[in-house]
């Protein structure tokens, strides 16, 4: 059988919705998930084979402005990761103006010559009189090879944007194994679990300032394992409300965590957590790689 493989980079603001797009997409959640923003810190591969296609979709942190290091970091892996791929998707939120981070991408993808197609994203939540401005503002921003309405939460669309997408895949070997889903490392998936359930969980600026190291991970003979995970802060004070009173926070968080562990291993997973201080590591170079988010 003659196989194709399509790398396609899913690009956009903040909070937009790529990450559920991507899990939509490949069919199980590999990318983390919140109603906050800058949720996605690294470049996360999801992969679908359907048929003779491999399809590799390149989750990218929110396209920002950055002020710390860690944000320095990100906006690169947002930016770089339009360059060499077959395809570019941009997300966009169905508002009928162009703002400053959907005008820098645009951007970068007319510099990369890199095919792009725009889904606009949440079509759910506005009527289709509304959808109309939006989608006669973006065609006369770039030339755009399609324009997706798209809801990534109901799935609404997405068919059809994996049909656009099917366009671009050349002849080729797979990339990955038919039955993988995602390239992170699974000690990586768990240390993003937690962190999702941080964010989920804790109010302002407390869980951006969070930063999570798996530093046990292994597996009984029956197939148990076991997780030791050492959660990062920047203040005491963040560690008190992680903590929370007799632990009650902490172990609100730990228990959300497990079972995302479980439903991703398909295992019975023990996690046991700590909460240390590393004061502004987000503006240490070096404490920024340490946590693995360095090229």
């Amino acid at each position: 059988m003659d196989t194709k493989t399509a790398m396609i980079t899913i690009a956009g603001r903040p909070n937009v919705g790529k990450s559920t797009l991507t899990n939509y997409l490949v069919g199980e959640k590999i990318a983390i998930v919140s109603n906050k923003p800058q949720t996605t810190r690294n470049r996360i591969c999801g992969i679908l084979t359907r048929g003779d296609t491999q399809f590799v979709f390149v989750d990218t942190p929110g396209y920002h402005r950055a002020r710390t290091k860690l944000g320095d970091y990100m906006v690169h892996v947002a930016r770089e990761s339009i360059a060499d791929v077959d395809l570019t998707i941009l997300v966009v939120e169905p508002i009928p103006s162009i703002g400053p981070q959907e005008e820098a991408l645009i951007q970068k993808i007319r510099g990369s010559r890199c095919p792009a197609v725009l889904a606009i994203n949440k079509i759910d939540t506005v009527e289709k009189e509304k959808l109309l401005e939006v989608i006669a503002v973006y065609s006369q921003a770039a030339q755009f090879q399609a324009i997706v309405p798209i809801s990534a939460k109901t799935g609404d669309g997405v068919e059809q944007l994996l049909q656009v997408c099917q366009k671009y895949a050349a002849e080729g070997a797979f990339l990955f194994p038919e039955d993988m889903t995602t390239d992170q490392p699974e000690r990586q998936v768990m240390a993003e679990i937690i962190r999702e359930k941080l964010l989920w969980c804790l109010e302002r600026e407390v869980p951006h300032g969070t930063a999570v190291e798996i530093t046990t991970f292994s597996e009984r003979d029956n197939g148990i394992i076991d997780i030791d995970a050492t959660i990062y802060c920047e203040k005491a004070s963040h560690k008190g409300i992680i903590i929370g009173k007799h632990g009650a926070m902490l172990k609100k968080i730990s228990s959300m965590a497990r079972e995302d562990c479980e439903r991703f291993m398909g295992t019975k997973v023990y996690l046991t957590t700590w909460v240390k201080v590393k004061e502004n590591w987000r503006d240490s170079d070096m404490l920024v790689r340490n946590f693995g988010y360095s090229e």
